[in-house]
């Protein structure tokens, strides 16, 4: 779609918003209702991505110590839960009247999260990333293009360590960076030059005022943001957590603002944001970001560690944690942009990852529940705040909406680094890259500015410019650098 300008102080910035590039990614219809069958039944039954999360959290509580992981086929629409050896017949027996598969695996969530606990203690390394991948019950841990020499030693036999049925750890050709961009664009003015970030969710504040959230690299970099290029300020940072985690709440200036609660999936449609839900491993997912669009691809890990160079602190290291990570494609300029679901679920908020949508790569996400309960907001008017249940989306994409819009403002190296299993989706459409790339900024329309983080502008981070549009500008934290800041 076109760029969509909005009356300041009239209508917030419709989350998602960006111009329409040419290739095409299909939202497809919201049919898959869960299946209605008896619960006696061991029959697996044809779940919607957002039931199954809702039952494998169930399962997770039902089972305790037995309940190893979990991951969604989204061609067969079912749910697989992982049972350790051992606790076999009575667990089958409870998850499979639930509707789940059950796959008996070695390892248990406990053994699995105490190797990630050796990981940080023996290989917090920038450019290295983590997570438990429920598909081969291992943790799957990933190290970037600048991990070499010592570094890669010191990886390799901390991996090895912790035994050949625990880990496995393989290259990715870019580099871990954040993203400063997602949705529409939004820009700000450091001292350090222009910064352009996406802008996630509207939601609304615990006090009641309308507000937006997006990365927390972005809400570190600048205090005030604009919806347009050198414009006036429209919305302030309330709260900005990075590192650790990666979120902000950022309150439009204006009480009387309209917040639609929304994303804008290119060609004029928006898909209507109705609840939080958790990610499950295996689900589709889509994300919208001011510099490259509209792109899907699969949830591939979760609770994933990132260890980001870092921007400030020379030789330092910023990690996040709790991190979704996925296959979707990303660049500079798309951080903070939303990741949903096709029935409406605001999932996540885009904070880093490796590669661009040309080659593909890794990103990571920050979980829009954990960011609602962090800063006690909730969706739209005072919707479903960290909710994770069904529901139906008030407005679809049109299948034919674009896949990737606007103007790139500078691909480079991904936004943020981290532990990152998943390939590209094969299913994903053109320019589904599997990484992001460097970006330029995500915000209402195509900045490049060069806020903290992975941005394009001169700001701390990877950046490639601070205009709005493709641009190279100068700032800390050049595209050609290591896991640099959160933009």
């Amino acid at each position: 779609m076109s760029h969509k300008r909005i009356p300041k102080r009239k209508a917030a910035i419709a989350a998602g918003s960006v111009a329409a590039l040419g290739a095409a990614v299909i939202l497809l219809p919201n049919a898959n209702a869960s299946q209605d069958g008896s619960s006696a039944t061991a029959a697996p039954k044809t779940l919607k991505a957002t039931d199954a999360s809702n039952l494998a959290s169930q399962l997770q509580n039902l089972l305790g110590d037995a309940f190893a992981g979990s991951y969604y086929d989204s061609g067969t629409q079912q749910l697989t839960v992982n049972v350790i050896s051992g606790d076999k017949n009575n667990v089958v027996v409870q998850a499979e009247k639930a509707g789940a598969k059950v796959r008996e695996v070695k390892n248990s969530l406990a053994a699995l999260k105490a190797g990630a606990r050796t990981l940080k203690a023996d290989a917090t390394i920038p450019g290295t990333a983590w997570a438990i991948d429920p598909k081969t019950n291992k943790l799957a841990v990933t190290a970037d293009s600048t991990v070499t020499g010592a570094k890669w030693n010191r990886l390799t036999s901390t991996v090895k360590s912790l035994g050949a049925d625990m880990a496995t750890v393989k290259k990715s050709a870019g580099t871990f960076r954040t993203k400063v961009s997602g949705g529409d664009a939004i820009f700000a003015q450091t001292a350090q030059g222009g910064v352009r970030c996406s802008l996630g969710f509207n939601v609304t504040a615990s006090d009641g005022s309308p507000a937006f959230l997006t990365a927390g690299h972005c809400g570190v970099a600048a205090k005030q943001w604009s919806d347009s290029q050198n414009g006036q300020p429209v919305a302030t940072v309330d709260q900005a957590k990075f590192p650790g985690n990666d979120f902000s709440l950022v309150k439009y200036d204006d009480t009387s603002t309209q917040a639609p609660s929304e994303v804008n999936a290119g060609n004029g449609q928006t898909v209507q944001i109705t609840k939080a839900a958790d990610a499950t491993v295996g689900e589709t997912v889509f994300r919208m970001g001011s510099t490259t669009g509209l792109h899907n691809g699969q949830v591939t890990g979760l609770d994933a560690t990132v260890n980001f160079a870092s921007e400030t602190v020379p030789g330092g290291t910023d990690t996040v944690n709790g991190l979704i990570q996925t296959n979707v494609c990303a660049e500079a300029g798309d951080s903070g942009g939303s990741l949903f679901t096709q029935d409406g679920s605001a999932v996540g908020l885009t904070s880093g990852g490796s590669g661009d949508c040309t080659a593909g790569g890794e990103t990571f996400f920050q979980p829009v529940t954990a960011a609602l309960q962090a800063t006690g907001a909730t969706l739209g008017d005072g919707g479903a705040g960290a909710g994770a249940g069904a529901g139906d989306q008030a407005g679809t994409a049109d299948p034919s909406a674009s896949a990737s819009a606007g103007d790139q403002a500078g691909g480079g190296d991904a936004v943020g680094g981290g532990d990152q299993a998943g390939t590209a989706d094969p299913s994903a459409t053109a320019s589904d890259g599997a990484g992001t790339g460097d970006q330029s900024g995500n915000g209402v329309g195509d900045q490049s500015g060069a806020g903290a983080g992975d941005q394009s502008g001169a700001g701390a981070g990877d950046q490639s410019g601070a205009g709005t549009g493709n641009q190279s500008g100068t700032g800390a934290g050049d595209g050609s650098s290591s896991l640099t800041g959160s933009r």
